[in-house]
């Protein structure tokens, strides 16, 4: 059994959102993300992973091709495999508990406008054809 108490493992950073992983499970981790006012992820997803958001407090907005829904506390948010999403914070900090689970975590980003700093990895534009 894993135990978690959210407000003694938030972290925030101005420069960018916080993600600790708190614990690794099989082929899986949970996850606390920290959220300043404003900040956005990048328009990404996980090919072979399911990725599952529960805002704790807070809140801001979950864009998918398909949708733009308001996250507010108590919302759960499920992105199945290869689903592109980005989330743009609202004007409070904000606390999200992630799972993610599948044989391979890891994301690729389709495009990040909010930072100056990214560029795509050679598999961001294989995977996306660029």
């Amino acid at each position: 059994m894993l135990v978690f108490d959210l407000d003694k493992q938030k972290e925030f950073s101005d420069s960018k959102h916080v993600e600790k992983v708190l614990a690794s499970v099989e082929e899986g981790d949970v996850t606390v993300a920290c959220w300043e006012p404003g900040q956005v992820s990048p328009n990404h997803c996980h090919p072979d992973a399911t990725e599952i958001y529960f805002c704790f407090e807070g809140g801001g907005k979950m864009k998918t091709p398909d949708a733009n829904i308001d996250v507010i506390p108590g919302s759960f948010v499920v992105h199945p495999p290869g689903e592109l999403h980005e989330y743009t914070n609202g004007p409070e900090r904000t606390l999200l508990f992630r799972v993610r689970y599948g044989g391979d975590m890891a994301a690729r980003v389709k495009d990040w406008p909010s930072s100056l700093d990214w560029s795509p990895t050679s598999e961001d534009k294989e995977y996306f054809g660029n």
